[in-house]
């Protein structure tokens, strides 16, 4: 009877804390490895006022480390997520190995490959190592600015109009 409580205590202990290591675990996520120098801070303050297009989108324009790309500004989008053909102007050109992150778009799930940008420019608004996804050109029909860059801004829709401003 002894070694029943005995289990019991260790089951109800771990039950109380297996989740608790896991939640800490995907909340606080180990640094990464040290990189050779650290990411300057993001910069450029300002505001940047957008307007609706025909279709009712917000298109702008974005200097990615200093090239100039146009933009579909996608909420629903977790990240940039470039075509490939834009992503080779900027010098990234994934091996088909590194396709490897599965993503659903508009034209069905096809694999990406991830990868991070050093400075994204919007209007003058600077984000720095911001996270972004590699399409086949087939896959997308413009680039989208997600969530990677839009979550270290601030930005609010209202009467038709999109604001972005640090």
């Amino acid at each position: 009877m002894r070694s029943i409580i005995v289990f019991a205590l260790l089951a109800l202990a771990l039950a109380a804390t297996v989740p608790k290591l896991y939640l800490d675990a995907t909340a606080n996520p180990a640094p990464a490895a040290p990189t050779k120098a650290a990411a300057p801070p993001d910069s450029g303050g300002g505001t940047l006022t957008l307007l609706k297009d025909a279709r009712g989108h917000f298109q702008t324009t974005a200097y990615l480390d200093g090239v100039r790309l146009s933009f579909l500004v996608d909420t629903g989008a977790s990240v940039i997520a470039l075509k490939a053909s834009d992503a080779a102007r900027l010098g990234v050109r994934p091996r088909a190995a590194e396709f490897t992150a599965r993503v659903s778009t508009a034209n069905g799930t096809v694999m990406a490959a991830p990868t991070r940008i050093g400075r994204v420019d919007v209007g003058g608004i600077v984000v720095h190592d911001v996270a972004a996804l590699v399409l086949p050109d087939g896959a997308l029909s413009e680039n989208l600015l997600g969530m990677s860059y839009l979550s270290r801004v601030r930005f609010e829709h209202r009467h038709g109009r999109l604001t972005i401003e640090r």
